[in-house]
């Protein structure tokens, strides 16, 4: 009899669940375990996932198991292995008669969300279970569920493998090579447009790969400012968010996490800081992480840090900073 893993998704009709979901059930992101889903939305929208559910059965996934939609979130946690929490509220949206512009809105409106979820996840889900964050603001909202959950066994992540994946594609054209010839692409600091992409950490073929880049002046031209705008250039071009890219950067995540990662390698997640790399404790921050052959996901504690990286980590553990202030009746 095959194993089985349950996986929970919000904000399953958005377009990023869109391109999510079926490729969770398709083999290749669990293995030959057999996925049940659950998927949840607001009850304004949750009847629309029914469509999604027909188009699921009628694609025969072999590796599909049980499949159900509901706007009961508690219901849906119990004994999940994996969440995967896409929904949250966006900037520019009108909530309760007011057009949220402002981040202190967005954290405040979305904290009480994730406080609600994690409250949930914290009782009803596995002991071991599994959450990565994907809507925005993605750190601070992980550190508000992580609080709510109040389990220590269970594993918080926000995901920077979106970021990860956008500089490595930068990179791959710099060098003129594929992107599966690039590893060890580290993002540090949070989702936003202060992250820092370690460019000088990264390998080519499996070796060092920061002196066939040799341009500094590339790096703080275009490099960066590129990779940190990305999110921004891809809603003025299309009029709205990353849809596809999310969702396999979503799906890297869960598969990083679990397959063991190959020895000298690692990948991108935030989780809570230990201190480790003098980062401030008790924020989700972006650093880099490795799975054991037992399937624990830990922080990789090798990795040497320049100047110029210590700098440019500031700034953005500096905005994290901010955030949980912005927030802390919610942490308490």
């Amino acid at each position: 009899m095959k194993d089985r893993v349950k996986v929970v998704v919000t904000g399953a009709a958005g377009q990023i669940s869109y391109s999510l979901i079926p490729r969770l059930v398709d083999g290749h992101t669990f293995g030959d375990k057999i996925v049940d889903l659950e998927l949840v939305e607001i009850p304004q929208v949750v009847d629309k996932l029914e469509g999604l559910v027909m188009e699921l059965e009628d694609s025969n996934f072999p590796n599909m198991g049980n499949v159900n939609y509901t706007a009961n979130f508690e219901e849906a946690a119990k004994d999940a292995d994996w969440f995967l929490l896409v929904g949250s509220i966006p900037r520019g949206i009108v909530f309760n008669g007011k057009k949220i512009e402002e981040r202190a809105d967005l954290l405040q409106i979305n904290g009480g969300i994730f406080v609600g979820q994690g409250q949930a996840i914290g009782k009803f889900g596995k002991p071991d279970a599994k959450i990565l964050v994907v809507g925005n603001p993605a750190n601070t909202n992980a550190l508000i569920g992580r609080h709510a959950a109040n389990n220590e066994s269970q594993l918080w992540m926000a995901m920077t493998m979106l970021d990860s994946s956008r500089a490595r594609s930068v990179l791959s054209k710099k060098l003129n090579i594929g992107i599966g010839e690039i590893s060890k692409m580290i993002i540090w600091g949070n989702h936003s447009p202060t992250m820092y992409p370690d460019f000088e950490n990264i390998m080519v073929n499996g070796l060092p790969g920061k002196d066939l880049i040799n341009d500094m002046s590339w790096v703080e031209n275009e490099f960066l400012p590129v990779v940190q705008q990305r999110g921004k250039a891809v809603i003025d071009s299309r009029g709205a968010s990353s849809a596809t890219s999310a969702a396999k950067a979503a799906l890297d995540t869960v598969m990083a996490c679990e397959r063991p990662t190959q020895s000298g390698d690692c990948f991108s997640a935030a989780v809570i800081s230990d201190g480790s790399y003098d980062l401030p404790e008790g924020i989700i921050c972006g650093m880099p992480l490795m799975t054991t052959p037992d399937g624990k996901v830990e922080i990789v504690k090798d990795i040497i840090l320049s100047n110029l990286a210590k700098e440019k980590i500031k700034i953005s553990t500096d905005e994290l900073i901010d955030e949980r202030a912005a927030v802390e009746d919610l942490l308490t």
